[in-house]
C-alpha cells in the first residue's frame, strides 16, 4: 500500500478546505470504497466476515463491528501479517517503547478500555501523516492564534497521563523522537506529578499553547489567580474529557486568551474541531460518524444518540469500518456561521469528577484522569470505579479479567492510588475496597469511573 506522506497529506487538506459539502461527500465515498475492498481483500477476518456482500455495497448493509470481536480476532483482522497480537503485547511491555515504531513502521496506541476491553490499534505513516496534518490545518479555531503562536515562539505544552500507550502521549513522544531539534519545543507535563511541580516546570518552559485534560487544566485556575502560574498562553486546547461551556469561560478569564477543545478516538483518530462558532466540525472528508440508538438504528438529526459507529477512512492496517464507540453524540447537518460545510456535533463526553482532599489548612486536587490512567495499567483489573465519600475516605470497586489473585491485584491497585496520593502530599486517606457493583451515571447511561460523592 503506497503511503501518503506528510507534505502530500496538508495539500490535500488545504484543497479539501475549499470543497463545498457534495464534492467532500463524493471525495468520502471513493475513500471508503478504497478502504472496504482493500480491507475485505487483504484482512482475513473481513473476508469471511463480508461474504456475501455486494462488490460495492450499500454502506448501511454492511455489518457493525465491535471492540470485543475485532480484539479476538486481531491477528486475522490485521492487514500486515507480519503483525500478531502477541507480539506487540510484547512491544508495549516496555514502557519506554511509547512513541518508538513497532517493526519501524507503526505507532502502537491504546485505547482506554472503559467498557473493560482495551483495543490496541496501530497507525502506519499515512494514517499518522493525515492526523498530523488535520492538526496542522483544522485545530486552531481562530487563525490569529496561529500566528500568535508562531510569533511566540511556537513552544506547547500538555498534561498527560504518561503510563500507557495513548494516543495524544504517544504522538507527542514521536514527535520528539523523531526530530530531537523541535523536541524542546514540545512540552510533556505528567499528570501524576504534584501540582507545584508542574506549576514550576510550566513556569519554567513558557509554553505559548497549552493544552491537556480539561479537569488537568482546571487546576492550574487557583494557581493562575493566586500568581503562583506565570505563563500566558496565546490559547488553551484541551481534549481527552468533556470541556463544559462553564470551565471553558473561567478559563478564557482567568488566562486571558482563547479557549478551545477537539474531539477524538485512538479508533478515528482526530474526528471532529472545534470553530469560532464552538461547534465540532467532523472531519467528514477522513471519517464516517454514525450516532445510532440502543438497537443500532440511526437517530434523526438533533437527537442524542446511544452510540456512534465510526469509519476511519486513512487506517488501512487495520480498517475500522462501522465500529461502534460508546459516545453519546447529538449530529447537526445544517449550515453553521463560521462557514465550515461539514456537520457538526455535541458531545456527551466524560464527566469524571476531580477528587479534593484536605492536608492542615491545604486543600489539594487530584485530576481524574490520573487515577484512571493507574488503575487502567494496573494488570489484572478489567474495569474499575473509584468513589470518595469525604475528604479521607476512598472506595475502590473492582472487576478482575482473570478468575484468581483477586486480593493481590487489589492490594497493589490500592497501593499504586496510595502512592499517587503521597506524592502528592496526601497522607491521611483510607482507602478500601469494597464490593458493590460498579454503577452507571444515572444521567448519562455511561460508567464513570471516578465520582467524587462530597466536593
Amino acid at each position: 500500500m503506497k503511503h501518503t506522506g506528510i507534505m502530500k497529506a496538508l495539500f490535500i487538506l488545504r484543497k479539501t478546505n475549499k470543497m463545498g459539502i457534495e464534492d467532500i461527500k463524493k471525495l468520502q465515498h471513493e475513500r471508503f470504497k478504497k478502504l472496504f475492498n482493500y480491507g475485505r481483500e487483504n484482512s482475513e477476518y473481513l473476508f469471511k466476515k463480508y461474504e456475501g456482500l455486494a462488490v460495492e455495497p450499500n454502506y448501511s448493509e454492511i455489518p457493525i463491528s465491535t471492540k470485543k470481536e475485532l480484539m479476538e480476532n486481531f491477528n486475522q483482522w490485521i492487514t500486515d501479517k507480519d503483525v500478531t497480537l502477541e507480539k506487540v503485547n510484547a512491544f508495549m511491555e516496555d514502557k519506554d517503547n511509547i512513541g518508538r515504531m513497532f517493526l519501524g513502521k507503526y505507532l502502537v496506541c491504546t485505547t482506554s478500555g472503559s467498557t473493560g476491553i482495551p483495543a490496541v490499534v496501530l497507525y502506519d505513516k499515512t494514517a499518522m501523516n493525515v492526523m498530523d496534518a488535520m492538526s496542522f490545518v483544522r485545530a486552531t479555531a481562530h487563525k490569529e492564534d496561529f500566528w500568535k503562536l508562531i510569533k511566540a515562539g511556537g513552544k506547547s505544552a500538555a498534561i498527560y497521563a504518561t503510563e500507557g500507550f495513548y494516543l495524544g502521549y504517544s504522538s507527542v513522544r514521536r514527535k520528539q523522537m523523531q526530530n530531537p531539534r523541535k523536541a524542546k519545543q514540545l512540552g510533556i507535563f505528567s499528570v501524576f506529578s504534584p501540582l507545584h511541580e508542574i506549576v514550576s516546570k510550566l513556569n519554567d518552559f513558557q509554553p505559548a499553547l497549552l493544552g491537556g485534560y480539561p479537569t488537568a487544566v482546571e487546576l492550574l485556575i487557583e494557581e493562575k489567580r493566586a500568581g503562583r502560574l506565570k505563563i500566558h498562553p496565546v490559547f488553551i486546547n484541551t481534549g481527552g474529557e468533556y470541556l463544559s461551556p462553564e470551565l471553558a469561560q473561567e478559563l478564557r478569564t482567568v488566562f486571558g486568551c482563547h479557549v478551545q477543545t477537539n474531539y477524538g478516538s485512538t479508533e478515528g483518530g482526530m474526528m471532529a474541531f472545534q470553530c469560532v462558532e464552538g461547534h465540532l466540525h467532523i472531519n467528514s472528508d477522513w471519517l464516517i460518524i454514525e450516532p445510532v440508538d440502543e438497537n443500532r438504528n440511526p437517530v434523526p438529526d438533533g437527537v442524542l444518540s446511544h452510540a456512534v459507529l465510526i469509519t476511519n477512512l486513512s487506517n488501512f492496517t487495520q480498517p475500522i469500518i462501522r465500529y461502534e464507540i460508546s459516545d453519546r453524540v447529538i449530529l447537526y447537518k445544517e449550515q453553521c456561521k463560521c462557514g465550515n460545510p461539514m456537520p457538526y456535533i455535541e458531545v456527551e463526553g466524560r464527566t469524571d469528577d476531580i477528587l479534593y482532599f484536605v492536608e492542615g489548612e491545604e486543600k489539594i486536587g487530584i485530576a481524574p484522569l490520573a487515577i484512571y490512567a493507574l488503575l487502567k495499567e494496573t494488570e489484572g483489573i478489567m474495569r474499575f470505579q473509584v468513589v470518595q465519600h469525604d475528604h479521607s475516605t476512598l472506595e475502590l470497586r473492582l472487576e478482575f479479567n482473570s478468575s484468581h489473585k483477586h486480593q493481590e491485584i487489589a492490594e497493589k491497585a490500592i497501593a499504586r492510588v496510595q502512592h499517587l496520593l503521597l506524592q502528592n502530599g496526601i497522607k491521611n486517606v483510607q482507602i478500601r475496597r469494597s464490593n458493590e457493583p460498579i454503577a452507571r451515571d444515572e444521567r448519562s447511561g455511561k460508567f464513570k469511573h471516578v465520582i467524587a460523592l462530597k466536593k
